[in-house]
């Protein structure tokens, strides 16, 4: 067994997405962390299966994304069902095109995101410390004591910072003491992975309603595979031992459909919970995923959400470490994701109490509102497209964060929101590309657009040469016909330049009409914090 360090950095709690994203993202910027899970090793269960377009941003830009998309399926959309017959079907694919380079949900299961992060780890030499809990937390003025315990052995490992990412029954946050608020649905749900004969042979996700409960088939990457999503019948809300066997008969009364079931390869009964911690930060410890917010399955929201809280907290975490950056911008931490962990705990909530209400209100909601508005939506790619924006997480923004600075023009795109996906030609080594590629390098990238004299154009490299190496990157787009489009999205103008400060998590921070040198160096010190 690898013996733990007696100090390090960052200790992250939990090898789920969330925390093995967490250790992958430090990584990037030079932080080696000791990642520490109670489990024997990565999960062998599917659980979580959809990855969405801004988790796959975020794959690309680790150099991981070819290796997703070998494994996963994309899902064609949404059919919905009642009493054996189609009721209405919402499309989905490419429902984003234009929005970002995967303009489609990845069918691509939780177990399969672990053992991408860990073999990113492996190769960088970062072990998980697996069957190590965390036992205490001591918070001091100048780090974290943590007790981790390992078989019969204890040990003390002093810690520059702790990240939770252990899961809704959190060590970290009960250390801490942080209130972990909301409810637990009534009703218990069964979830399964099987194979099937002879039904499903589309990539749709297939729902079906009914006055006997719901039901929901999410298709997986292997041929003839789903995951089962279903009500526990009252009948079987009891203490005893169940089996997949138990519910076929009342799954089979849903669907009215045979359902040959050729194999299960999964199956679990458990309660769903909608809770929030009042906060995601206490001093030098943090909340990531399922430690800082839990809600229902709707949507394939939660493991992106869990990787985008990784991702979010990483480049500032680790900024602070390297000593690039005043703590400070650790705050910016929870006042970016706990608004949108808040709106997506409402949302989903909205939905799921919908889907499973058996009242006479919402039942008639479902047989009489919800088919003619689907196929409403289905047929209006406007809609489909704020719909895609939205599950897709592709459309959060953070312009009401510290680290945002909109200065000038107030366009459509501003400071906070995230850096849109734009194909451009490179007029410097006259290929195509997009921009999300120039802002695949770990750090900060200006993005210079308009007519700029070459003279000044050397004046910002040897600026950025100077206090900004190896942590801003610098790209310019000069004006052409082949990148108008380019131009018109940012709202420049003839005659009329930009400035955009991208921030390592392809957020805009900074958006100014003016390209000027001390403007840009002010929001970096004093609102990033940087230390030059």
């Amino acid at each position: 067994m690898i013996a733990l360090p007696k100090h390090t950095e960052v200790l992250i709690a939990g090898a789920g997405p969330s925390g093995l994203m967490m250790a992958a993202q430090l990584l990037r910027y030079g932080v080696i962390p000791t990642i520490i899970d109670t489990r024997q090793g990565p999960t062998n269960q599917s659980k979580a299966l959809a990855v969405q377009a801004r988790s796959l941003e975020i794959y690309r830009q680790m150099g991981l994304v070819e290796q997703v998309l070998k494994e996963g399926k994309p899902a064609a959309g949404a059919m919905l069902h009642r009493e054996g017959e189609v009721i209405a079907t919402l499309p989905l694919q490419n429902a984003g095109t234009g929005q970002t380079r995967y303009p489609y949900v990845l069918m691509f299961p939780q177990s399969k995101n672990e053992r991408v992060l860990l073999d990113y780890l492996t190769l960088n030499c970062c072990p998980v410390y697996w069957q190590t809990s965390l036992v205490t937390l001591k918070q001091t003025e100048s780090g974290v004591e943590a007790e981790l315990q390992t078989g019969d052995n204890t040990q003390m490992v002093n810690c520059g910072y702790v990240v939770g990412a252990d899961g809704a029954h959190s060590v970290v946050r009960k250390q801490l003491g942080i209130p972990f608020n909301g409810d637990t649905y009534q009703h218990k749900f069964y979830l399964a992975d099987i194979k099937i004969n002879n039904f499903f042979t589309d990539d749709f996700v297939h729902l079906y309603l009914s006055g006997k409960g719901f039901a929901g088939f999410f298709l997986m990457p292997e041929e003839g595979n789903f995951r089962v999503v279903g009500n526990l019948p009252t009948a079987l809300d009891n203490d005893a031992e169940k089996s997949f066997d138990d519910v076929l008969p009342h799954l089979r009364a849903i669907t009215a459909l045979p359902l040959d079931v050729e194999q299960v390869n999964w199956f679990t009964i458990y309660k769903l919970h909608h809770r929030m911690a009042d906060k995601f930060s206490e001093g030098r410890c943090f909340l990531v995923g399922d430690a800082a917010h839990i809600h229902s399955p709707v949507g394939g929201q939660g493991m992106n959400t869990g990787l985008q809280d990784a991702y979010n907290l990483a480049w500032k975490l680790a900024g602070v470490v390297n000593g690039q950056f005043g703590p400070g911008i650790l705050n910016s931490y929870a006042e970016e994701r706990m608004p949108v962990a808040r709106d997506l705990l409402n949302s989903t909530d909205k939905v799921f109490n919908m889907v499973t209400s058996q009242s006479l209100f919402s039942s008639f909601v479902k047989r009489f509102i919800v088919p003619p508005a689907l196929k409403f939506f289905g047929k209006s790619d406007k809609i489909r497209a704020a719909f895609f924006k939205g599950v897709s997480q592709t459309g959060i923004s953070y312009r009401h964060s510290t680290l945002s600075r909109q200065l000038g023009y107030q366009a459509i795109i501003q400071a906070g929101d995230r850096l849109p996906y734009l194909e451009i030609f490179d007029e410097k080594k006259q290929t195509k590309t997009d921009i999300h590629a120039w802002c695949s390098k770990p750090g900060f990238t200006l993005i210079t657009i308009g007519i700029i004299q070459e003279s000044y154009l050397f004046t910002l490299a040897k600026w950025i040469t100077q206090k900004y190496n190896l942590t801003l990157n610098f790209f310019h787009l000069p004006p052409s016909d082949k990148n108008q489009h380019v131009l018109d999205r940012f709202e420049v103008r003839p005659g009329q330049r930009k400035a955009l400060i991208i921030r390592p998590d392809m957020h805009i921070g900074y958006m100014n009409d003016i390209v000027d040198i001390e403007m840009m160096d002010a929001y970096l010190r004093d609102v990033v914090g940087f230390v030059v």
